[in-house]
């Protein structure tokens, strides 16, 4: 984190000057025995290439609500930095009637119909694969966001004082989201880029989101993102905190 950063898109663009070849997000899912690690190079890749599909074809603009109706997952993490590049706010689990846009999981795209503005749907499969057959009404996240732009620029710049997270009916602004990271990371035992944690919380909460991608990126670290955590047991468990060299662990 350098002084000048302000958004979480700005903790990002530093942590690819820092070192772009880094593990920053590691993604298991132990029910269907997926593992996925993005470099900081190629989550930026990712997140460009979104923020792109959301400015561009979706026509997001700074203020407009986006509506992430997903699990703790790496595709999350990457619309959440998305949102914050374009100047959007991120409403994790919120009204998709109240939203101008609605990106939503495969279990949720009954109530991701009652947004009135653009849907997206992810079918969280391994790989980032697409979904079988399109939802009817939902653009699939997978077949439009390959062809989309590696690098991103905003039309308009992003204020870090206004709303860019709604978390749990809270509201917090993009500096906000960086000071509250970065100050919390030493109670989560993150000390600096060695630091490395694996989360098995759900992105509901702040705590789930702090711990699960804010504040190891705050502190250029990074995170071992698990979903299904439960169905691992604890020698499962030992033996991947060890290989993966994970240096804290909230669950």
């Amino acid at each position: 984190m350098n002084a000048t950063d302000r958004t979480p898109a700005d903790l990002l663009t530093s942590a690819l000057a820092a070192d772009p070849g880094r593990p920053l997000v590691t993604f298991y899912d132990d029910a269907t025995g997926e593992r996925v690690e993005l470099s900081v190079a190629t989550f930026a890749n990712w997140v460009a290439k979104t923020a792109n599909l959301l400015q561009g074809d979706l026509s997001a603009e700074p203020g407009d609500r986006v509506a992430l109706l997903l699990p703790a997952h790496w595709q999350t993490a990457v619309w959440l930095l998305a949102c914050s590049s374009v100047g959007a706010i991120a409403d994790v689990g919120g009204d998709p009637a109240a939203a101008d846009i609605v990106v939503s999981g495969p279990d949720t795209l009954d109530a991701a119909l009652a947004c009135s503005g653009e849907r997206v749907a992810l079918a969280l499969r391994p790989l980032g694969g697409r979904f079988p057959q399109p939802p009817a009404g939902f653009l699939d996240y997978a077949v439009e966001v390959p062809g989309q732009g590696d690098r991103f620029a905003p039309f308009a710049p992003v204020d870090a004082e206004e709303p860019a997270l709604i978390v749990a009916g809270r509201e917090f602004s993009g500096a906000e989201v960086v000071e509250r990271a970065a100050a919390q990371a030493p109670s989560l035992e993150l000390t600096g880029p060695a630091s490395r944690m694996l989360s098995a919380l759900p992105y509901d909460t702040w705590e789930g989101l702090g711990a699960g991608l804010f504040s190891p990126l705050a502190v250029g670290g990074s995170v071992v993102l698990c979903r299904h955590l439960e169905r691992l047991d604890e020698e499962g468990l030992a033996k991947r905190i060890e290989s993966e060299r994970v240096t804290a662990v909230r669950r």
